[in-house]
């Protein structure tokens, strides 16, 4: 049985989610999925290093590695056939949650125990500020 996939966290939603070349009415169409279009950014406009940008999405850097290639793949073939590039879907959530501790009040970023840095208790609750606790296909 295959493993779930893990979500990929991304800081960035593209403005524009789709791109038609001109002239192109009935072309095929490439779905470029948020993760991929994220590792782009990072890796090739904000030009950070692999392992940067594999710890900002929290996946290893293999991982990052296979999320950036199948983008730049699909880009090469939408610019070098003319197809269209949509960008939606796929495994990701925006940000952080900001999770607060029950017993001393302390707020920190949910970490994977949810175990409070201050205190060392694990009674915690999300603080669901806007931007945050997003998760998309079943993260």
């Amino acid at each position: 049985m295959a493993r779930q996939i893990k979500c990929r966290k991304i800081e960035f939603l593209p403005i524009v989610k789709y791109f038609l070349p001109d002239g192109n009415k009935n072309r095929e169409e490439i779905l470029l999925k948020v993760e991929e279009f994220e590792a782009i950014r990072l890796k090739d406009l904000l030009d950070l290093d692999q392992e940067e940008c594999a710890k900002k999405m929290e996946v290893s850097r293999q991982t990052f590695q296979n999320i950036l290639d199948s983008a730049r793949k699909k880009i090469a073939q939408a610019f070098v056939f003319g197809y269209s590039i949509k960008i939606e879907g796929g495994f990701y959530n925006i940000g952080s949650c900001l999770v607060r501790c029950k017993e001393c009040g302390f707020e920190f970023e949910k970490n994977n125990d949810n175990v409070c840095p201050n205190c060392g208790s694990n009674k915690t609750e999300c603080v669901k500020i806007t931007g945050s606790c997003h998760k998309y296909n079943d993260c």
